[in-house]
Formats: C-alpha cells, structure tokens, sequence
C-alpha cells in the first residue's frame, strides 16, 4: 500500500499519543513506514530528520511544492526498527546515532560502526537502557580504500587553528585524493539528555547553545517549537525583531565566510576586508541587542531585547556603508584571477547529490537545490518580505560564494524592509504550561541551511523529549563526495567553502 504524503494534517486525524503542532504527526505500522521510506529513496519526497525516543522512531519529510512537513512515528516495543539507511543513505549517519544513543537495532542496516559513541562514555546506550562499559576505547576500521599507488593521509581531530575537532581519513594516488573519509562525535555535548527535564527558559538557553554561529536561528526554531505546541502567539514586533536578529547573523556569517575562503585560496586581502565588515556588524548587534552574538536574545514568548530609534538609525548608516563597500568585495573576488583559478570548478557537488541528500543552505543552492525554509516552508513574518535567492548553480566552490553575495544583498534588503515597517507594541508574552503533554516542530532558516526542531513537553512545562537536526547533518556526507578527484591541498578550500557545523551535528 502507498502512503500518501499530501494527507492534510487535519485528515491525518489525531495522534494516539500526544497532539502535534503545527503539522499532526501519525503513527504507522512498519508497511507504511516502509513505503514512506521508498518513496523518499525514489526522490517524491525529502527527508527533513530521523530521531528517536527511546519508543518507537520518528521521520519527518517534505514534498516539493508543499508548504507543510509530514511526521510519521513507528512504535519499536521489540526495541527494533526497518532501516532507513538501507534504501535511503543521507539517514545513515541519524540512524547510527540512533542505535548509539538508545540501544535500538535497525534492521538492514547498511553500515554497524558506531557514530557518536567513541566508546567513552563509559556506558552504551545512555537515553536507553544504559549498559556499562569497561572499555578505555572502541576501535574504529575506516572503508578501505584499494589499488596501488594508494597511501593514506590522517588528519585530525585536532586540527591547526582555532576550528572544532573532527577527523578525515584521505586515500590519496599522489595529490589526487580518491576517497576522503569523516569521522565525527568529539564534541558530543548529550543535548537530548540536557534537554530532558529541563524547565522552558533552560531548555532555550541549551538550544542556543547548539552552534554558536547559528545561536540566533537555533533560539527561533526552538521558540517556534514551543510556540507551536503551547499554542503560543508572539506580539507582531517580536516576530519582526527576530527576523532582523535573525539577518544580522546571517550577514556576519557570510561575510566571515567569504574572507575565510579566499584566506585559504591564499588571498588574505579579502579576508582582512570582510573581517572588517563583520567586527561592524558584532558590535552594532551588541549596541542594538546587547550581545555581539545576540545569544539569548530570541525566546519562547518574543525577544528579550527592543530596538530603540536611535539603534534602527545606527543600523540603517551601517547597511549604507554595507551597500558601498560590497561591490567593491565582489569586483575584488571575481577580477581576481588567482582566486579564480583556485575556486572555479573545484569542489563540484553535483544536482543530483545535492537533491538525494535535501542539502540545505548555500551548499544545496550552489548546487541548483532552491529550497529556503524561509520561503519554502514559509513563516512570518518573510511572508510579508520580497527577496531573491541565490541565482549561481555551477556547484563549485566559486558558486558557493557568489551564493553568499548573493544573500547578503538580500539580508540588507530584508533588514531595510524590517526597518521600515517594524511594528509598535509589546515584545514578549509568557509561554506558560498548557496543562497536557504537547508536541511542537518547526522549520527554521539558518545562515548554514535549515534547522530542525520536535519537541514534546510535559503537562508542568518541562522538556520531555527533544530532538535538534543542524543542516550540517546532510551537508557533511557531500563534502566527501566533493574533494574527489580534487588535490589533497584544495581540501581546506573545499572545506572552508561547505563550513559545516561540528558542534551542531555532534549534538
């Protein structure tokens, strides 16, 4: 039997175990978990996460077109469950986290090693029935990679600079890498644990604490989460101010982005001039917002901060400056022809990968992949904004930045509109219990893609369950698939170009 994904949420009728806001969530059988899941590996749908509770196992995916996402929840009392991975290989890494976290067997799955778990934790399972262990280590067989002349290059986890620690496994024939293998987890803060048990107002200080780049758009998707679930509406100036929030870190982002691209292209130039921009934008959300961050500044109910007169005028000489200086940036970048001979068809990602894997972000839109929560999905108050994506498609490390000017014109855009049509009133209402178990999700745009967020709370208002996907989750697998063929020194180019989260996807 066929699943059909385009079941409103209303005719999807009530869920047997806790209501689920804004998009209803239905639990299956394993028949129709399985037929969700073929029709996701047959490319009729996307997949948005896979997590679990310890109880049965969820999969959140989105149609093309489809202003709505779909939740499907499994129950496993066998503690077992179809693997996803098996049909579908963008779930692998989810699903091995999975296994890791709470113990449960996927069956069929495609690849055993265990992902977050390094074996040092001192238990197995930790959110399920937690096992001790006695081991100092687990050891950890990377894919092998055959044929001569083929050597190896160990990189990491602790790498030169100051970036977080992850490890990459090249099989290199001379310069010409050949397969490029990640191992992640040595950040593992146990988020889903921190989540557990904890009141509203410390649950949104864990969740701004995810990445600390994306700290704006992971307190948006949490509060959009909570909001969702407690049937909450913020005052319409605190929707607006949270989108301005929400641009100022994406522009510092982009920018900072840029210049460290074209510093490992060995431009340091650019670097120095975007860091320039940058610093301005960190201390004008400090002066408007209190934080050059902004970490803690969007919270279930509204914001925490206002905008005075006289910050909104500050903001607007900034974006002036801003609009003078950028195509200055972009002539600099694309008549310079040793950047240019270092990042035009290096790192090519192609349309298909990029599709199969739903890669979010500059990454995705690089590569032809259109998709913006913002838009896609749609929240406010963007469906009251006009802005343009990113119109280069090459999927190249060039492509990847002309995407990010391309979405720095269209912040500035955004944040001019802000400004100009900022609402009066009141900034936050209280989020309080709604005296029943609830269930919240949201969507949310990011500087780095989309971020997902479900979430259950109790009848008192503590976090029961909670589950955070950053878009790195996707975005990580196609940097392997990127650097190949590529020369093992384009690899920090490549990287940077991609900039995923380690934080964010080691959770």
């Amino acid at each position: 039997m066929r699943v059909s994904l385009k079941q409103s949420p209303e005719s999807a009728g009530p869920s047997p175990e806790t209501p689920c806001r804004p998009w209803a969530r239905r639990t299956v059988d394993v028949h129709e978990w399985n037929d969700v899941v073929r029709r996701i590996a047959s490319g009729g749908a996307d997949l948005v996460s896979l997590w679990s509770d310890g109880d049965a196992v969820f999969l959140a995916c989105a149609e093309p077109g489809e202003k709505a996402l779909r939740l499907l929840s499994l129950p496993c009392p066998e503690g077992r469950f179809p693997s996803v991975a098996r049909l579908h290989p963008p779930a692998l890494r989810l699903e091995r986290t999975i296994c890791d976290l709470y113990g449960l067997e996927s069956d069929g799955l495609p690849d055993r090693r265990r992902w977050l778990d390094h074996g040092r934790w001192g238990v197995r399972h930790p959110l399920g029935d937690a096992a001790p262990l006695d081991t100092p280590r687990d050891d950890y067989k990377f894919l092998p990679a055959e044929g001569a002349p083929l050597h190896q290059i160990p990189v990491g986890p602790v790498h030169a600079g100051i970036i977080e620690p992850g490890h990459f496994r090249f099989s290199a024939n001379g310069e010409i890498v050949v397969r490029l293998e990640e191992r992640f987890g040595y950040v593992h803060k146990g988020i889903d644990a921190l989540m557990r048990g904890a009141a509203i107002d410390d649950a949104a200080r864990i969740a701004a604490r995810v990445s600390g780049d994306s700290t704006a758009a992971y307190s948006l998707a949490f509060a959009q989460a909570v909001e969702a679930a407690l049937g909450v509406e913020p005052p319409p100036r605190a929707i607006w101010l949270r989108a301005l929030i929400a641009e100022l870190e994406r522009l510092a982002n982009h920018f900072g982005d840029i210049g460290a691209i074209c510093n490992d292209a060995a431009f340091s130039l650019m670097l120095a001039q975007c860091g320039v921009i940058r610093e301005r934008l960190l201390r004008a959300s400090a002066s408007c917002f209190g934080h050059r961050l902004m970490m803690d500044r969007i919270v279930p109910g509204g914001v925490t901060h206002d905008l005075s007169d006289e910050n909104a005028a500050s903001l607007r000489a900034l974006l002036e400056w801003i609009r003078l200086m950028t195509p200055r940036l972009i002539s600099l970048f694309g008549d310079t022809t040793s950047l240019q001979d270092r990042t035009v068809g290096t790192g090519f990602l192609s349309a298909e990968l990029a599709r199969q894997y739903a890669c979010g972000g500059f990454i995705g839109r690089a590569s032809g992949r259109a998709f913006d929560a913002r838009r896609s999905i749609g929240y406010a108050p963007y469906d009251a904004l006009s802005f343009e994506l990113g119109a280069s498609t090459d999927g190249d490390v060039d492509a990847r930045v002309w995407v990010r000017f391309d979405e720095v014109r269209a912040s500035m855009t955004i944040i001019e509109q802000i400004l100009d049509r900022l609402p009066h009133g009141a900034i936050r209402v209280d989020a309080a219990a709604a005296g029943a178990p609830r269930e919240g999700v949201a969507l949310v745009e990011g500087f780095r893609g989309d971020i997902f967020v479900w979430l259950r709370i109790g009848a008192d208002g503590a976090i029961l369950r909670a589950h955070l996907r950053d878009p790195s989750w996707f975005q990580w697998p196609l940097l392997e698939a990127a650097i190949k063929g590529n020369i093992v020194a384009d690899f920090p180019l490549c990287n940077k170009s991609f900039n995923c989260s380690y934080s964010g996807h080691d959770l």
